[in-house]
C-alpha cells in the first residue's frame, strides 16, 4: 500500500455510506469537506455519516476564511467576451441582474481598470466603473459565473480582517462537530495561524495552512514553523501570483514543509478531467507523479470526488499513480543525513535504522503527535503505527503519510514499560505479528535531536516468548 495520503472531497456525488466505503477501499485516507459549499446542516449530517461509516477516518473541514466568493445564485449568468456584468455587495440580488459577492467592502476597494478573476482564474473581467455597491465589469473571457466561486483581485490589497466573523462561526462549528483538521485560506503569517489556534483552544482540530498567494510565499518559513500541515492550493496560487511559476512554487513550498517536518498536501485539478471522463490525461498523471517525487505527503481530489461522475475510479487511479511514483522516489532518494536534515535529527536516525536493519514496522509512542509526525516524514518504506492516549489526536495521525493511528488509553506513554505494553496490545490486535522486527520510537520532548529520544529494535516473537504473553489475556486487556 502506498504511503502518500489521499484526501477526497465529499459532496453530492459521494455523500452516502456505500460510496464512502468504496472510496475508502479504493484508497481514500482523509475526507475533506468544503465549508464554502452547502450549509452547516449538510456539513453536520455529512460529518455524522462519515463518523458512522468510517470511524477512524480523519475529517478536514476547509473553512472559507478571507476568500471572496459569489453567493448562492438563483440564476448563474452566462456571457461572451465584451459583455457587461455587475458584481455587487448588495446580497438581495440573485444573479439575474447582478451577482452578489460575500465581502461587504469589495466595492469600496476597486477602481476602473483593475482586473478581476473568478473560478480559479478561468474567468477574467476588467472593472469599467464603480457606483455605490455595484462594480460594473467587462468580460475578457466567455463563460458562466456560478454560485460560490472564488473571486481574486491580485493587484489590490482588499483589506480584509485576519480572522473574519465567518471564521469564528466555522471554528466553533468545527470544534462542536469534532473534525480533525481545519483548512485556513490565504494564510500569510504565523500570526494568522496563531490567531486561529487561539480560537480553537485545544489540541484538535489541527491547522492546515493554505499557501495560495504572494504573502504566503513571502512568509513561507514562519508559516511552516507555526502550522500543523501545509496545503498548496494551486488554483488560487496560480491566479494570485503567476500561473507559469506554479510548479516552481510547489517545489519551494514542499521543500519548506520538509525542512520543518510538516506534512504538505498538493491540491487542485490533479485529475480534473475525471470529473467527466473515466480516464485521466497523461499530463495529469505526470503532474501527480512529479508531486509525489517532489515529496508531497498527500494529494487531494476536489470536484473529482465531490461532483464528478467517477469518484471511486478517480481515487483508485490516484492510488495507482502515487504507488508507482513512490517506488521511484524511494529508489532514488538520498539519505536524509546527507540532505537538509541535521545528522542527529530524529528523522535521519529513524531512516538510517530503517534502511540498514531488517525492520518490518515502526511503532511510535507519541503524546502530542510530534514524534509521529517526524517519523512519518523520514522517507521510509516500512508502515508506521503511531500509538497515543488522545483519541482525537490519534485519529488525526492517520493523515500522516504511511501512518496508522492506534488509540491505547491503557498505556502510559511516559512510563518505562510503555514500549512493552504497547507492543503487547498491538500483538493482541494483530497490528504486529511474531515475525515482525519492530523499531520502537519515543521522543522525550518536542526536540528533533535523536540523542534525546528512545529508539529500540524488538523482535516481537522473541519478546512475546520472554514475557509469556497469552493471546487470550492480551486481547482481553486490549
Amino acid at each position: 500500500m502506498a504511503k502518500t495520503t489521499i484526501v477526497a472531497t465529499i459532496g453530492p456525488a459521494s455523500d452516502n455510506a456505500s460510496t464512502l466505503l468504496a472510496l475508502h477501499a479504493a484508497g481514500m485516507t482523509v475526507a475533506r469537506l468544503n465549508g464554502s459549499h452547502n450549509n452547516l446542516d449538510w456539513h453536520e449530517a455529512t460529518i455524522a455519516l462519515i463518523r458512522d461509516t468510517l470511524p477512524g477516518l480523519p475529517i478536514l473541514l476547509d473553512i472559507p476564511g478571507r476568500k471572496i466568493r459569489t453567493i448562492q445564485l438563483r440564476e448563474e449568468p452566462t456571457f461572451n467576451v465584451g459583455d457587461h456584468l455587475i458584481l455587487t455587495t448588495d446580497l438581495s440580488h440573485d444573479g439575474s441582474e447582478k451577482v452578489p459577492v460575500n465581502y461587504d467592502q469589495f466595492h469600496s476597494r476597486l477602481r476602473a481598470g483593475v482586473r478581476i478573476y473568478a473560478d480559479d482564474g478561468t474567468l477574467s473581467f476588467v472593472v469599467e466603473n464603480v457606483s455605490g455597491k455595484d462594480v460594473r465589469v467587462v468580460a475578457e473571457t466567455a463563460g458562466t459565473l456560478k454560485s460560490r466561486k472564488g473571486i481574486n483581485v491580485p493587484e489590490i490589497d482588499l483589506g480584509q480582517e485576519l480572522v473574519t466573523p465567518r471564521d469564528r462561526e466555522m471554528i466553533a462549528f468545527a470544534r462542536q462537530a469534532g473534525v480533525d483538521f481545519v483548512g485556513i485560506s490565504f494564510v500569510e503569517s504565523a500570526r494568522h495561524v496563531e490567531a486561529i489556534r487561539s480560537l480553537i483552544g485545544a489540541a484538535t482540530p489541527q491547522i492546515v495552512a493554505k499557501v495560495e498567494n504572494q504573502g504566503g510565499l513571502d512568509h513561507l518559513d514562519e508559516i511552516a514553523r507555526a502550522t500543523d500541515v501545509i496545503m498548496i492550493d494551486r488554483g488560487d496560487l496560480s491566479v494570485e501570483t503567476s500561473i507559469d511559476h506554479v510548479s516552481i512554487y510547489q517545489k519551494r513550498i514542499i521543500a519548506a514543509a520538509q525542512q520543518y517536518g510538516k506534512p504538505v498536501i498538493v491540491a487542485t485539478e490533479l485529475l480534473h478531467s475525471m470529473i467527466e471522463s473515466p480516464l485521466p490525461t497523461k499530463a495529469e498523471i505526470s503532474d501527480v507523479t512529479n508531486s509525489v517525487i517532489d515529496g508531497a505527503s498527500a494529494v487531494m481530489l476536489s470536484g473529482e470526488t465531490a461532483v464528478g461522475r467517477f469518484p471511486v475510479e478517480a481515487v483508485a487511479r490516484l492510488r495507482s499513480i502515487v504507488t508507482l511514483a513512490e517506488i521511484h522516489r524511494h529508489a532514488s532518494a538520498p539519505a536524509l543525513a546527507n540532505a537538509a536534515a541535521a545528522h542527529n535529527d530524529l528523522r535521519a536516525a529513524t531512516q538510517a535504522l530503517a534502511r540498514t536493519l531488517p525492520i518490518s514496522k515502526i511503532v511510535v509512542l507519541s503524546r502530542t503527535g510530534y514524534a509521529a509526525r517526524l517519523v512519518s516524514m523520514a522517507q521510509i518504506q516500512q508502515p508506521i503505527i503511531a500509538v497515543g492516549n488522545d483519541a482525537a489526536l490519534v485519529r488525526a495521525w492517520n493523515l500522516l503519510p504511511g501512518t496508522v493511528g492506534v488509540y491505547l488509553p491503557q498505556v502510559d506513554i511516559a512510563s518505562d514499560s510503555a514500549g512493552t505494553l504497547a507492543l503487547e496490545a498491538l500483538w493482541a490486535s494483530a497490528h504486529v505479528t511474531p515475525d515482525d522486527v519492530v523499531l520502537v520510537v519515543l521522543a522525550a520532548n518536542n526536540d528533533a535531536d535523536a540523542s534525546l529520544s528512545f529508539l529500540q529494535t524488538v523482535r516481537v516473537g522473541q519478546l512475546a516468548e520472554q514475557q509469556a504473553w497469552s493471546l487470550a489475556e492480551s486481547q482481553e486487556a486490549a
